[in-house]
């Protein structure tokens, strides 16, 4: 993958303001999942590796959507190796819980986004300071938006993504704090508190999205 490549995937990723993170319980109900919010029109998949046979959904929905505008990714990546089996899988961006360099460098290496888990304001210059475009602020239900608006006065350049805690109640409420895009997990993947309602997944998808282009809209 190019330089060019990867800054186009982070572009398209920020153009929509959303990443769909997909827990799920099995493969077959993870690929559902993520066909749901796909349809919804979100493009950024991230299939993370609590989901069995997660490798295997990335592979598969690679090739499957290869000529689509899907932004396929992997999440929950602890370790160097585990993000070089999702690059070769066909994951065309990582995503990690936690700020580990060695993720980083392998992802360097492909010219593969990576978003490394930050929690901290020394964190997250590190991982600048390292080349990284985008960090996730993990757990954002923790941190908060305050933690991004705080964050910007020393480093007003940094791209922050929150994970965790945000609902299509709170989008306007991140997005103003100024998030780069957000991670959206349960909230979008289980809108009514349980895994397997895909046509509620998918009306969801589309009510965050339109949150989100209206937020913009106003600016």
């Amino acid at each position: 993958m190019s330089k060019i490549i990867k800054f186009s995937i982070l572009e398209r990723i920020h153009s929509k303001g959303i990443v769909a993170v997909i827990r799920a319980n099995s493969a077959q109900s993870g690929k559902r999942i993520a066909d749901a919010v796909y349809q919804g029109g979100i493009p950024a998949i991230e299939i993370t590796m609590t989901v069995p046979g997660a490798v295997g959904i990335i592979e598969s929905m690679a090739d499957y959507y290869r000529d689509q505008d899907m932004i396929l990714g992997a999440g929950t990546v602890m370790d160097a190796q585990t993000a070089r089996i999702c690059i070769l899988a066909g994951a065309q961006y990582i995503v990690s819980p936690c700020f580990k360099p060695e993720i980083i460098t392998m992802c360097h290496r492909y010219s593969v986004p990576v978003m490394p888990g930050i929690g901290t304001l020394t964190e997250l210059v590190n991982a600048m300071e390292m080349g990284v475009d985008v960090v996730k602020a993990f757990p954002g239900n923790v941190l908060g938006p305050g933690f991004i608006k705080a964050v910007h006065g020393p480093v007003p350049n940094a791209n922050i993504m929150p994970t965790g805690g945000v609902s299509p109640s709170n989008v306007e409420e991140w997005l103003k704090a100024g998030a780069f895009a957000l991670g959206m997990g349960s909230a979008l993947t289980k809108p009514k508190g349980k895994e397997g309602d895909y046509e509620n997944i998918r009306k969801t998808a589309e009510l965050v999205v339109e949150k989100i282009a209206s937020f913009r809209s106003k600016l």
